[in-house]
C-alpha cells in the first residue's frame, strides 16, 4: 500500500525488504537496508554542514548515480523540498533556478566543478563529503504532512523562462498509486532507469514507484551506448523500461540478434516526454512480443495523466486512457466541453496536480483555473474516451486563418523510407499569417531529396498543410529530456 508521504512509503518499503536489492549499479547490489543507511547520511551531511531544514529548498546537480537517491530522499527526510537540476543546463540557466526558488544548499560532484565555480550559491555540498559522516546519529527527522512540498520541477522552457512546479508528497504518492494500479506493477519489478534522472517522469515512475512498494530499479549510468545499457537490462533482468520516442525507433530500425529477444525479461516498455511517432509504434510492435504504452504527462501533473493500457484495447496514435484518479477533459476556447473526435485544450484534474508555480501567482492563476490544469496542449478523444494529442497550443500555426497543427505534417514525414527525425515550426509570412517549414534528418546509409519530400506531403496533405520548405539536418536538436529544441530551429529560420 502507498502511504500517503513518498518518504513514509519509502521507510516502510526498507523495513519490509531489508535484504531485497533495491537498487542494481553496475556490478553492485543496494540492499534497502544498505539504501535506508545512506539515505540517513545525507540527511545528516544536509542538517551538519548547510543547516537544512524543513521548508528549506535543496538542489541537486548530478548525473545518474544512487547518490542522487541518497539525497533526493535524505533531503526529504528532513522536510526539505529538492530541487532536481538539468545537469545539461550551462551556469547562467542553473542560476535562474537557484535564485528563483532560493536553493539554500546545492549538492553536486566534481565533475561539475567547472559550473560550480561560476555559480552563486549560499552552499555547495559535493557527495564526497557524505561517507564521512555517521549515518547512525542523525537528526531528528520532523513529521511529514502530505500537504507538503515535496519537489520543485523546473519545466523545460521551451516557449519562456523555466517555470518551478510546486509538487507536493501528496501529488507524488497520489500519482505513484495510479501508475501501480495502471501498469499492475508489484514488489517483483525491476525498473530500469537510464534517462537523466532529474526529469519528473524518471523521478515518479522510476524512483518513486518502485521505492514505495519494495521494487528494484536497475540504475544505469547511460543511454550512450545504447547497447552496453541493454546488457545491463538483460543481466539484471529489467522487466520494465522506460525511454523516449527515439530511443524505441532505433531499437525498432536496427538489426537486433535473435538470443536478444530470448534473454529479455520485459513485459512492457513505456514512451514519454515527448510524441511517438505512429510509424514508430508500428514497427516496434511488429518486430517486439512485448508491448509499448504511450503515455502523456507533464511536470505539471507529477507527471503521470495517461497510459495506453497494459491489459485491453490500445490505440495506435493514441496517449490511452487517463490512469485510475485522473479526469481529462477536452475544452474550446469558451471552457465549454468538446464532443468525441472534436479537438480543443486538454485539461486535466485529480490529487496529482500540482499546488501552482513557484513565485509566479500570473502564471499558476492561468493555468490552474476552476479546478483545472490547463496543459496548453491541444487534444481530442474519441468515442471510448482514448486521448489523441494534436499539438502543443503555442505551435500551432495559423496559415489563413486556418488551424495547422505540425506533428499532423510531422506523421505524414515519418511515412517516408529514410527519415528518421522530422520537426515542423512556424515562419512568419506576409501574406499567409504563418507557413509550415520542416527540418528533416536521414537514417543512417539513406539519401533524401527535399523536392522527393514535397512531393509525397502534397499527395498526402491539404495545400494550405505542405511545407513551403524542407530543410535537411544530420541531427535536429533536442533539448536534455528529448524533445526536439523547437526554439532552436526557429532561430535558424
Amino acid at each position: 500500500m502507498i502511504a500517503p508521504t513518498v518518504i513514509e512509503s519509502f521507510v516502510s518499503a526498507s523495513n519490509d525488504h531489508p535484504r531485497k536489492v533495491a537498487i542494481y549499479w553496475g556490478p553492485g547490489r543496494i540492499t534497502y537496508a544498505q539504501l535506508h543507511k545512506c539515505v540517513l547520511a545525507y540527511a545528516s551531511l544536509f542538517h551538519a554542514r548547510a543547516e537544512v531544514r524543513a521548508g528549506d529548498r535543496v538542489g541537486i546537480l548530478l548525473k545518474n548515480s544512487p547518490e542522487f537517491i541518497y539525497a533526493l530522499y535524505g533531503a526529504l527526510s528532513l522536510g526539505a523540498t529538492v530541487v532536481p537540476i538539468n545537469n545539461f543546463l550551462k551556469a547562467p540557466e542553473i542560476q535562474h533556478i537557484l535564485d528563483d526558488c532560493g536553493v539554500k544548499c546545492l549538492l553536486s560532484a566534481t565533475d561539475f566543478d567547472d559550473v560550480l565555480g561560476k555559480l552563486r550559491t549560499p552552499r555547495v555540498l559535493r557527495t564526497a563529503d557524505a561517507p564521512a559522516l555517521p549515518a547512525t546519529s542523525p537528526p531528528q527527522l520532523p513529521a511529514i504532512a502530505p500537504s507538503d512540498l515535496a519537489v520543485i520541477i523546473y519545466t523545460s522552457g521551451t516557449t519562456g523562462r523555466p517555470k518551478g512546479a510546486m509538487l507536493t508528497h501528496d501529488n507524488i504518492a497520489s500519482n505513484v498509486r495510479s501508475c501501480v494500479e495502471a501498469l499492475e506493477e508489484t514488489a517483483g519489478d525491476r525498473m530500469a532507469l537510464l534517462l537523466p534522472m532529474f526529469h519528473s517522469f524518471m523521478l515518479t515512475v522510476c524512483i518513486f514507484t518502485p521505492l514505495s512498494m519494495g521494487a528494484g530499479i536497475v540504475l544505469i549510468k547511460s543511454v550512450h551506448p545504447f547497447k552496453a545499457a541493454l546488457k545491463e537490462m538483460i543481466q539484471h533482468r529489467a522487466t520494465i523500461f522506460c525511454g523516449i520516442p527515439q530511443i524505441f525507433q532505433a531499437l525498432a530500425q536496427s538489426k537486433i540478434p535473435f538470443w536478444v529477444h530470448w534473454l529479455l525479461r520485459l513485459r512492457m516498455v513505456i514512451s514519454g516526454a515527448a510524441p511517438l511517432p505512429r510509424e514508430t509504434l508500428d514497427q516496434f510492435s511488429r518486430k517486439f512480443r512485448f508491448p509499448l504504452l504511450e503515455g502523456y504527462g507533464l511536470s505539471e501533473a507529477s507527471p503521470v495523466v495517461s497510459f495506453n493500457p497494459y491489459r485491453g484495447v490500445r490505440k495506435a496514435g493514441s496517449v490511452g486512457l487517463p490512469v485510475p484518479g485522473v479526469e481529462v477533459k477536452i475544452l474550446d476556447d469558451n471552457g465549454e466541453e468538446m464532443p468525441a473526435e472534436q479537438v480543443g485544450e486538454i485539461v486535466v484534474r485529480g490529487a496529482n496536480v500540482m499546488r501552482g508555480y513557484f513565485n509566479h501567482p500570473d502564471e499558476t492563476a492561468a493555468t490552474l483555473r476552476h479546478g483545472w490544469l490547463h496543459t496548453g496542449d491541444m487534444g481530442k478523444k474519441d468515442a471510448d474516451g482514448y486521448i489523441y494529442i494534436v499539438d502543443r497550443r503555442k505551435e500551432m500555426l495559423l496559415v489563413r486563418g486556418l488551424n495547422v497543427y505540425p506533428r499532423e505534417i510531422e506523421e505524414v514525414l515519418y511515412k517516408i523510407p529514410g527519415v528518421r527525425e522530422a520537426a515542423v515550426v512556424a515562419q512568419a509570412d506576409e501574406k499567409r499569417g504563418e507557413i509550415p517549414v520542416a527540418f528533416v534528418s536521414a537514417t543512417e546509409g539513406s539519401s533524401l531529396q527535399p523536392a522527393e519530400l514535397l512531393r509525397f506531403c502534397r499527395e498526402n496533405l491539404a495545400d494550405y498543410k505542405v511545407p513551403r520548405e524542407i530543410r535537411l539536418m544530420d541531427n535536429l536538436p533536442r533539448t536534455a529530456t528529448g524533445k526536439v529544441a523547437k526554439l532552436e530551429l526557429k532561430r535558424l529560420l
